[in-house]
């Protein structure tokens, strides 16, 4: 491989994006991604006990970061169904 090359945008020099990527070793197996997606489906039940549970406790802190817990779980499982391929998932992004 040779020397990273460089590119001019808006007229900043800037490396090959590949410089800044991570090492992946792609090594998760679909059981691997099924079995992460069943351990978010399972914290994110628990994190909506726990807000029910502070709710009638009247914690309002407690509130507040069970439901952004859940809120940023729901992130993680449409991303692992949209990576398992499931039908009806649209992008993560959108």
């Amino acid at each position: 491989m040779g020397a990273p090359s460089n590119t001019v945008v808006h007229g900043q020099q800037t490396s090959d994006m590949s410089d800044d990527m991570p090492e992946r070793t792609y090594d998760r197996s679909w059981e691997d991604i099924e079995a992460m997606l069943e351990r978010a489906l399972r914290k994110q039940n628990q994190w909506k006990d726990w807000f029910e549970a502070c709710r009638d406790a009247g914690d309002r802190d407690g509130m507040k970061e069970a439901a952004r817990n859940h809120k940023a779980l729901e992130g993680v499982i449409k991303t692992l169904r949209w990576t398992l391929g499931e039908v009806g998932v649209d992008s993560p992004l959108s």
